[in-house]
């Protein structure tokens, strides 16, 4: 059967938070020797709801290598108080707040950065800090401009004391997900990033996705996700949605039993305006929504490729479709496709700025981002670094090839953007678990017609790249 070569993608940006606070670099005064003078760059950014707050804060060294910091800064408010913290051993006195660092992230090579937090409450006004101090190096910035707070809080579990036990499975360690600041974060409210792979159409594909294909997905590949692309044109949900709606459930009920993280694709692409799906769309989440409402691992990516359309169409349609899942399922997190191919429009000239100012109404969602990693580069990085501080964002599809989904592996250029998103802590998506015989696959052609899926005898290149990358350890923050 021949199947339709992908449209193309560009990238897409998005991150985000709510109230960001970007701090500029101060170094000290020249010395006698010749070592490189102490420096910092701290960025701070909020969530806020009545009478509480999220705060995220990024520290990036830009002076010597350091082996052990502290973070100070003072509360503008005398109402402010620091209630939880993580990533960092916290302390207030007064108005003087202290972090120091855990024993895991307490090297920071020059340019290095780490990634902090805590929830606090206050009484009377909310303002942001306007100095930080790093080991006695002053810190010093301005105030962006910010976007309406969400209205919800972030979860409130205090974290445990000690690690979990190893051979847990992801969503073992991390629970239900919601939205925290520009990050996605697990049960204790710690910043995570999943990783996994997506599959092709299921449609096409769907014998490559049974039993011993996903007991090597967890074990042998340990992903913390899969994706479940069901198309809804193009052979797909809109030619027998009972038969499709059933096929996801069971590759949601597969994904459970090992695990891992499932999230529901609704593949749109041809054509690109998401509103021509609208019916379908509520009546595929109402009733996916209503039978895994129970679980806490799955994630709702309620449009894939939005292309050809502005943003308020697509925002329009989310306000739409979000209510539907909302009824049934109130706790899931749910990803929002973005303008040109989920680029966030930056292939149609746009950038992150045109959804950081009119977000979607709704709580707990997060904006979707696609890139090919041999067609998308430098540019796209550097845009994705400037929207990662206002907006919480998932790759949740990418390649390793060219904006075809085929031609060689760009390892250089894939081995760059994982790095970034792991910084981040942005999760991902790779295009794809299948055997389809173009370069994006990770599986070899005919893999699928056997019963052997482990180890990298079956892997393409891009499969062997991604195996050894989502393989290694995920590390969860648990306290």
């Amino acid at each position: 059967m021949k199947h339709p070569p992908r449209r193309l993608r560009r990238l897409l940006i998005a991150a985000g938070a709510v109230g960001a606070l970007t701090l500029g670099v101060l170094t000290a005064l020249p010395t006698t020797n010749a070592m490189a003078a102490t420096g910092c760059s701290v960025t701070y950014t909020t969530n806020s709801w009545s009478g509480g707050f999220t705060a995220s804060v990024t520290i990036t060294n830009v002076g010597d290598a350091l082996n052990g910091w502290t973070l100070g800064f003072t509360f503008p408010d005398s109402g402010q108080r620091l209630t939880q913290g993580w990533s960092a051993t916290w302390s207030q006195s007064g108005a003087s707040v202290t972090a120091r660092n855990m024993s895991w992230n307490g090297s920071l090579a020059t340019g290095a950065s780490t990634n902090i937090g805590f929830n606090g409450s206050f009484t009377g006004a909310n303002p942001s800090p306007t100095s930080f101090s790093l080991n006695g190096t002053v810190c010093t910035g301005s105030t962006s401009p910010t976007t309406p707070p969400p209205t919800t809080p972030p979860p409130t579990t205090p974290p445990p004391t000690t690690p979990p036990p190893t051979g847990q499975t992801p969503v073992a360690v991390n629970g239900q997900l919601r939205v925290c600041g520009v990050n996605l974060c697990n049960q204790y409210g710690r910043p995570i990033q999943l990783r996994g792979m997506s599959t092709h159409g299921i449609q096409w594909f769907g014998q490559c996705y049974n039993d011993a294909s996903l007991d090597a997905l967890a074990t042998d590949w340990r992903s913390d996700l899969f994706r479940i692309a069901m198309y809804v044109q193009e052979e797909g949900y809109e030619t027998d949605p009972t038969g499709f709606t059933n096929r996801v459930n069971t590759l949601v009920e597969e994904a459970t039993e090992r695990g891992m993280y499932a999230m529901i694709d609704f593949h749109t692409l041809t054509p690109g305006d998401p509103m021509h799906n609208l019916q379908r769309a509520r009546t595929f989440f109402a009733a996916v929504s209503a039978r895994h409402a129970a679980k806490n691992n799955v994630i709702y990516e309620i449009t894939n490729e939005p292309n050809g359309v502005s943003w308020s169409t697509i925002k329009n349609y989310a306000e739409q479709v979000i209510p539907v899942i909302r009824a049934n399922d109130p706790d899931a997190v749910i990803v929002v496709g973005t303008r040109a191919w989920s680029s966030l429009g930056v292939s149609e000239g746009a950038n992150h700025t045109e959804i950081a100012n009119d977000p979607v109404n709704a709580s707990n969602i997060m904006y979707a981002f696609h890139f090919y990693a041999a067609s998308h580069k430098d540019n796209y990085r550097a845009e994705v670094e400037r929207a990662a501080a206002r907006l919480p964002l998932f790759v949740t599809e990418f390649g390793t090839v060219d904006y075809t989904g085929d031609g060689a592996a760009d390892l250089t250029s894939s081995g760059q953007w994982l790095d970034l998103l792991d910084r981040l802590k942005i999760g991902y998506a790779n295009w794809t678990f299948s055997d389809k015989a173009e370069g994006s696959a990770a599986l070899r052609p005919g893999t699928c017609n056997g019963s052997n899926y482990t180890g990298t005898s079956v892997l393409t290149t891009s499969g062997a790249f991604m195996r050894e990358r989502i393989r290694t350890p995920d590390n969860f923050p648990t306290s």
